[in-house]
């Protein structure tokens, strides 16, 4: 430790209390363990061992060297395709006078770590020793959501493994008096640790950020820096990440990523970048793709399952076409083909796991996870359908128990279904709202989920009524004209949710900027072509609204816009995840780069291990 002979500071710079021990006297037994190793030790010769610690980072000293790295990789046995530490830079003014700011940064060892509360398993745990972060391996089961959560991008997916690691500040090493790896390993003399917000020997401040850092009020971060030379009006990243960090004013404080989308930066990117508007329909997929399917299935069988159950409450021809009385074998038919895209869904939703087979892990984060709620919450929904559909179709198996009981019994689990269905969105919708990804951060998204319940919902349920009714030789286009009405809601919904959400990107400028410049540029027809069929789905949810056409004729167009809405539903969700563009610190012009990586695979250089990157992106 680099200790001085200044007084500690009682709080940090956030307002919080820096002895841990004081904060929470009921953890103080907890035993201290790294991966189910227990490294506490007695003999501890720090002082300081309840005080929250954090590492300390000169960039006026650093010389990108990346021994910090190599310390943190030998230290930790990682395999050459990860990195609990990595070195960035940007770079700002003009040739001669050009400034390069080298950022080295692991994991901040938050005072409110968002992974802690966003990972659904509990991997991981924030000690009052030293005020760790740490996180267990094989307690995680690789769903990556800390990865979506940190803004830090600290904890690291090892998709070769299927689970994630981080950082877990050298504990063994602070138990016996020694530095961190990387702090010991640096030749600079750029990174140093001890008590947070106690500025080390052979330093003069300890700032909250500096130029391109994230902002610190999402979790709190355990890090402070020193940066006391001259800089430019602007910086830019080396990476890939398209943006620019622009001086505020003349106390040098930065934005982070105030991108200019004006049209002369378009003019600026053609000239020496390819901007040009593409279809991008090569990258829409994305490792998660298995999630577009699963929210796109389990948002239509909540919305069919609503029509379905309260229909008949409203309307007369809807009371006899889907009653288990009228027509058992078509409704049993229907409510098991629900079941069945449901158990898809959710097995669906394990291939996204690097370890799916500790799938039910999920639950165990209940408290604070959203992913946690979404999964209990669906699989409530789930169990509820599936006992709904069996009480219906087989009601002898229910018919021991007595009447007060077994009258009233599927009602009861409808109406369970119907309030739980919903909630199960909200939750989906809520996993969502992650400060760390602008993109995503925003009412847009559950406007997006629960639109597509009821576009899927009434456009495939509507089918199935029309088609019953072309069998039963029965006029349907009453019937129609309610699920082109709540059609045209759900489409209505959508179109507003999506201009709201354009406009927050271009006043959030930052990543969410970058988010923009995707949809506009990369996938610029695709979006396009998105909204076209938009305005073509509301003009037809109109006619059937209020003039539907006769039985033959109007069934085919309904097919057509049955597969317009499926088809334009799947590409907008699969753009949901390939536009966000999450909150990270620089990286290298090669390592963690994700443009290099990419190269790297198509040109076979990923097959030489000592290169860095998984020669297949799983």
């Amino acid at each position: 430790m680099n200790e001085n002979n200044t007084e500690i500071p009682q709080q940090s710079q956030h307002g919080t209390e820096i002895a841990l021990d004081v904060l929470y006297p009921n953890l103080a037994d907890m035993p201290l363990e790294i991966n189910s190793h227990s490294c506490g030790s007695n003999n501890h010769k720090n002082p300081n061992r309840y005080k929250q610690h954090g590492f300390h980072f000169n960039a006026d000293n650093c010389i990108a060297c990346h021994a910090c790295e190599s310390a943190c990789s030998e230290k930790n046995d990682l395999a050459p395709h990860m990195a609990y530490r990595r070195v960035g830079a940007i770079e700002g003014g003009t040739y001669p006078d050009v400034t390069r700011i080298n950022i080295s940064m692991a994991c901040n060892h938050c005072e409110d770590p968002v992974c802690l509360k966003g990972c659904p398993t509990r991997a991981y745990t924030k000690y009052l020793e030293y005020g760790a972060v740490l996180q267990d391996p094989e307690i995680c089961f690789g769903c990556g959501y800390c990865t979506w959560v940190c803004p830090y991008n600290a904890p690291q997916l090892d998709t070769e493994k299927g689970q994630v690691q981080k950082c877990n500040m050298c504990i063994d090493r602070l138990e016996v008096g020694l530095q961190p790896a990387c702090v010991d390993a640096c030749l600079g003399n750029a990174l140093d640790f001890g008590v947070i917000d106690e500025i080390p020997q052979k330093q003069q401040t300890a700032d909250l950020t500096i130029p391109s850092f994230t902002d610190p009020s999402i979790s709190r971060p355990n890090i402070r820096f020193q940066l006391n030379q001259s800089l430019p009006d602007e910086f830019h990243r080396i990476d890939d990440v398209p943006l620019s960090y622009h001086k505020e004013n003349s106390k040098e404080n930065y934005s982070d990523g105030k991108m200019d989308v004006s049209q002369s930066s378009y003019k600026i990117k053609a000239k020496g970048n390819p901007s040009k508007i593409t279809w991008g329909l090569n990258k829409l997929r994305s490792r998660e793709d298995p999630l577009v399917l699963f929210t796109l299935i389990s948002q239509f069988v909540v919305g069919a399952f609503l029509f379905i159950f309260l229909f008949p409450l409203w309307r007369e021809p809807a009371a006899s076409l889907f009653s288990f009385q009228s027509h058992p074998v078509t409704m049993a038919g229907l409510m098991l083909s629900l079941i069945g895209l449901q158990t898809f869904a959710l097995v669906l939703s394990t291939l996204h796991l690097g370890k799916p087979q500790y799938f039910y892990r999920a639950m165990n984060n209940l408290r604070h996870s959203w992913v946690s709620r979404e999964i209990a919450a669906m699989g409530g929904f789930y169990g509820l359908l599936t006992a709904y559909s069996v009480v219906n179709i087989f009601p002898g198996l229910i018919a021991w128990l007595p009447e007060f009981i077994s009258n009233p019994l599927p009602a009861l689990f409808g109406w369970s279904a119907s309030l739980l269905g919903p909630l199960a969105i909200y939750c989906m919708y809520r996993c969502y709202r992650i400060p760390a990804r602008p993109f995503w951060d925003h009412w847009h998204s559950g406007g997006a989920f629960f639109s597509s319940g009821l576009i899927l919902g009434s456009s495939i349920i509507g089918l199935v009524s029309a088609t019953m009714g072309l069998l039963k030789d029965s006029d349907t286009r009453p019937l129609l004209s309610l699920f082109a009405l709540f059609l045209l809601f759900g489409l209505i919904i959508q179109r507003v949710a999506l201009y709201t959400h354009l406009r927050y990107l271009n006043k959030k400028g930052e990543e969410a900027a970058v988010s923009q410049m995707l949809m506009i540029e990369v996938f610029g027809k695709t979006t396009s072509a998105r909204k076209i069929s938009s305005i073509v789905l509301i003009i037809l949810a109109l006619w059937f609204s209020f003039f539907p056409p006769v039985s033959d004729s109007g069934f085919l167009v309904w097919i057509l816009m049955t597969l317009l809405a499926l088809m334009h539903e799947v590409i907008g969700r699969a753009l949901f995840y390939v536009s966000v563009v999450p909150t990270t610190v620089p990286r290298a012009f090669f390592w963690g780069n994700q443009s290099f990586e990419n190269l790297a695979r198509k040109t076979g250089l990923a097959q030489r291990p000592q290169v860095g990157v998984l020669f297949e992106d799983h």
